[in-house]
């Protein structure tokens, strides 16, 4: 939790709430333990959606389909969405969530090493969502900048890593150390880069938002 836990409570306090069958696919994801974007997260990306509203999506992380099946209910109704997810066991629970919601041809999902997918690529996308192993962000970079048409947003999700990307490399634990030091680089680049304007939002659990040149 970035900010203050008061303060998130009273801002979710307003909010309107998603459909039945998301409330239902993101009661699933708490009680099995399937990391699913946060409440400020969805609020924000509704409106993110609402200004942008973007044709084509990409997005680098599946996990169940419940954030690709919220930008598509709260994205413009043509809009078309590829989303990339590597673990095997979670590939075929969102596929039939996107059979479920009457989404199979608004929604295409590549299974595979996004590292991979991501290579094979051509479309440009007017919106990327990146909510994957966070360690791998600095990887995806170039063919996601490559696949970002100019005006579009890349929106990066759990950038601060619950606070522990701002403190000392050996204040984390050994085994963090590697995914806070290349989310560091990452977000450096992020605010560096001459064909991108970012700004870092302590939203849900820190998110970057990127528009291209």
């Amino acid at each position: 939790m970035i900010t203050e836990e008061r303060i998130s409570t009273f801002i979710n306090s307003f909010d309107t709430g998603n459909t039945p069958f998301l409330n239902e696919l993101e009661q699933y994801a708490r009680e099995t333990n399937v990391p699913v974007i946060r409440p400020q997260m969805q609020s924000f990306l509704k409106l993110l959606l609402s200004m942008k509203q973007p044709e084509r999506i990409l997005e680098v992380g599946t996990a169940i389909g419940f954030s690709a099946l919220f930008m598509s209910e709260y994205g413009r109704p043509d809009c078309q969405i590829t989303t990339i997810e590597n673990y095997e066991k979670r590939i075929p629970i969102a596929r039939e969530n996107f059979r479920k919601a009457g989404k199979e041809e608004s929604i295409t999902l590549l299974e595979g090493d996004a590292t991979e997918i991501l290579k094979t690529l051509q479309e440009p996308y007017d919106m990327i969502f990146m909510d994957a192993a966070k360690g791998q962000y600095i990887h995806f970079l170039p063919d996601v900048m490559r696949l970002l048409k100019k005006g579009g947003i890349l929106v990066s999700d759990n950038v601060l890593q619950d606070g522990d990307v701002m403190e000392s490399r050996y204040a984390v634990t050994r085994r963090n150390r590697t995914i806070h030091s290349r989310m560091r680089e990452y977000l450096y680049e992020l605010k560096h880069n001459d064909q991108l304007v970012t700004d870092i939002l302590p939203v849900g659990d820190g998110v970057t938002v990127s528009v291209k040149l």
